[in-house]
């Protein structure tokens, strides 16, 4: 949750976009991107076409999976050019919210994918045909290799930003879903066991349900302008509150811009006591402490005790 904070202490033009603090990480990570989304891409193109030929539901499935990877790699790419998009009159946010609406495109085109795979995969449990093994495991090799090194060229900035710790652990587990898939190959090279095949084309699938039931999940929440899943809106109620001259905080709302921003508007009563200067300052602290949570733009507007709130919802 604090991963972004030291990038903070010293940034005080709060409210502003930025994604300037960490240029660097960003560039890099964009390059792991595009090589990751270039290595990937071809990858998919020869597990499919090689699927065909051997007549392997495991490699398709797998190339599903691959598919599903380049297309949150890109996703994510998307999202680095997007989050540098000046507003303008009619998108007075940018074009930040496309990366959440990728993202759920994403998680259900994934899922039709499965269905289709998964319908082929348990006809052939019934019925098995023949898969040329020896192929499937070098084609399924390659797969472990171009996942390890696309997996390590995001290891340097995985730990800057929920995209690229996603597209690591992502790729990490495409290299262990390839080994599973080596195998099968080499065994039914050996012993012409085809319902092998499929069975591991299901595990594969299920494999990926999981990832991307998540991703479906997570992204419906930020269409719907949930509180993002690593943010407490208690606690952070609590912090607001705790700010010096802070007298009671309400009305908080809090949602994503963007896969990587989020954005927090909220009613605070202020000390009466304190000049306008001083009032200034504590709506400066509070954005201070909000910026360490993660919430890059907030919206604070000031009340007294005698001013009463005339919103509907208070």
């Amino acid at each position: 949750m604090h991963s972004h904070s030291h990038n903070h202490s010293h940034d005080h033009s709060h409210g502003h976009g930025h994604s300037h603090q960490h240029a660097d990480p960003a560039n890099i990570a964009q390059g792991a991107f595009i090589a990751g989304i270039a290595l990937n891409g071809a990858y998919v193109i020869v597990q499919v076409i090689t699927g065909f030929m051997t007549n392997s539901v495991a490699l398709l499935s797998d190339a599903g999976h691959n598919l599903g990877d380049v297309a949150a790699l890109a996703l994510s790419l998307f999202a680095f050019r997007l989050a540098k998009v000046k507003p303008t009159h009619s998108f007075t946010y940018g074009y930040k919210k496309t990366t959440i609406l990728a993202a759920l495109t994403n998680a259900v085109v994934l899922l039709l994918t499965i269905g289709m795979l998964a319908y082929e995969s348990i006809t052939r449990l019934w019925h098995p045909e023949p898969v040329k093994g020896a192929t499937v495991a070098w084609v399924a090799g390659l797969g472990i290799i171009i996942n390890s090194v696309s997996a390590l060229l995001f290891f340097r900035t995985k730990d800057h930003d929920v995209n690229t710790k996603g597209a690591y652990l992502h790729l990490m587990t495409d290299a262990l879903v390839s080994l599973g898939v080596v195998i099968s190959g080499v065994i039914v090279y050996f012993t012409n066991w085809y319902i092998l095949d499929p069975i591991v084309s299901i595990g594969v699938l299920i494999v990926i349900v999981a990832g991307t039931w998540s991703l479906l999940k997570d992204s419906l929440r930020l269409s719907l302008d949930a509180v993002p899943a690593d943010i407490d809106a208690e606690k952070i109620l609590e912090l607001i509150k705790k700010v010096k001259g802070v007298e009671n905080a309400h009305h908080i709302h809090i949602w994503a811009m963007s896969t990587t921003e989020t954005a927090l508007t909220a009613h605070v009563v202020i000390d009466k006591d304190i000049d306008f200067e001083a009032k200034m300052k504590v709506v400066h602290n509070i954005k201070h402490e909000l910026l360490h949570q993660n919430i890059q733009h907030a919206t604070i507007e000031v009340e007294s005790e005698e001013v009463p709130c005339e919103d509907e919802e208070c």
